[in-house]
C-alpha cells in the first residue's frame, strides 16, 4: 500500500475530507494531530498544518520523516486570479511558484529560489490521475501561486496572474512543493476556488464559501485516491 500525506491549512478543509474516511489511529507529533486513515489502495495521513508557508513546510517534512510517505497532497481552497475561473471550480496544479519570493535585486526572476528553482512541477502521473477524475464542477490545470499574504486586492491578483500565468493564489502549496522537491518526494496540489474576480463581494466570499469549497475539494481527492496505485 502506498502511504500518502495530505496537508490542509485549516480545520474546515481537514474536517470535510476526514468525514469521508474512517480514521484508524491518531499520531501526535509536537502540537500536530496526524490522522491515519485507510482505503483499498492507500494509507493516508491527514494533518492540519496551519496557515502559511512555514507551517506548511514544517508539516511536509514531518510527514516525510516520521510517516515515511510516498506522496504528498495539498488540498484546500484558493482565490482565483484568472477571469476564466468561477467559484467552486477545481484547479489542479501542474506548477507551483512563490509569488512573494523576491531576489530581483540580484538579477533573479521574481519567484526564483537559489538552490531550487522558480516553478516547482507537480508529479506528472499524479496530475494525469487528477485530470481523469469526473466531477460535476469545472476543472482546470495550471500554475498555482503561493505567498504569505491573503490577496484581497484585485490589482495585486492581476499582477500575479500576469507575471506567473497563475490561475489562483493561496498560502501554502509552493512551500510544500519546495520541500518535496528537495526531498525528492512526488507531490500534487489541488484547490477548490472560493472566490473569483469575475464575481462580486469577494471581500466576504472566503468565509461564506469556505465550507462548500472545502467539501468540493474533499470529494475530488476521495475519488482521486481510489485511482492511486
Amino acid at each position: 500500500m502506498k502511504k500518502i500525506g495530505i496537508i490542509f491549512a485549516m480545520k474546515e478543509e481537514l474536517e470535510e475530507t476526514k468525514k469521508l474516511f474512517n480514521s484508524t489511529e491518531t499520531h501526535s507529533i509536537y502540537d500536530l494531530e496526524i490522522y491515519e486513515c485507510k482505503n483499498e489502495n492507500t494509507i493516508c495521513f491527514l494533518v492540519e498544518s496551519g496557515i502559511g508557508k512555514v507551517n506548511a513546510a514544517r508539516s511536509t517534512q514531518l510527514l516525510i520523516d516520521k510517516m515515511g510517505v510516498d506522496y504528498i497532497l495539498n488540498v484546500g481552497v484558493a482565490g482565483a486570479v484568472s477571469n476564466q475561473l468561477h467559484r467552486f471550480d477545481i484547479v489542479i496544479g501542474n506548477k507551483l511558484v512563490q509569488h512573494d519570493f523576491d531576489l530581483t535585486l540580484f538579477n533573479h526572476e521574481k519567484g526564483f529560489i537559489p538552490g531550487a528553482t522558480r516553478f516547482f512541477e507537480c508529479d506528472a502521473d499524479l496530475v494525469k490521475i487528477a485530470e481523469s477524475i469526473e466531477v460535476d464542477v469545472n476543472t482546470t490545470t495550471g500554475v498555482i501561486a503561493s505567498g504569505d499574504i491573503f490577496i484581497s486586492d484585485k490589482k495585486m491578483g492581476e499582477k500575479i496572474n500576469k507575471k506567473f500565468n497563475a490561475l489562483c493564489v493561496e498560502m501554502e502549496g509552493a512551500a510544500i512543493a519546495q520541500v518535496c522537491y528537495l526531498c525528492k518526494v512526488p507531490f500534487l496540489v489541488v484547490r477548490a476556488i472560493s472566490d473569483s474576480p469575475s464575481e462580486e463581494d469577494n471581500h466576504i466570499a472566503f468565509d461564506e464559501f469556505l465550507k462548500v469549497s472545502s467539501n468540493t475539494a474533499a470529494k475530488f481527492i476521495y475519488n482521486f485516491l481510489a485511482k492511486v496505485q
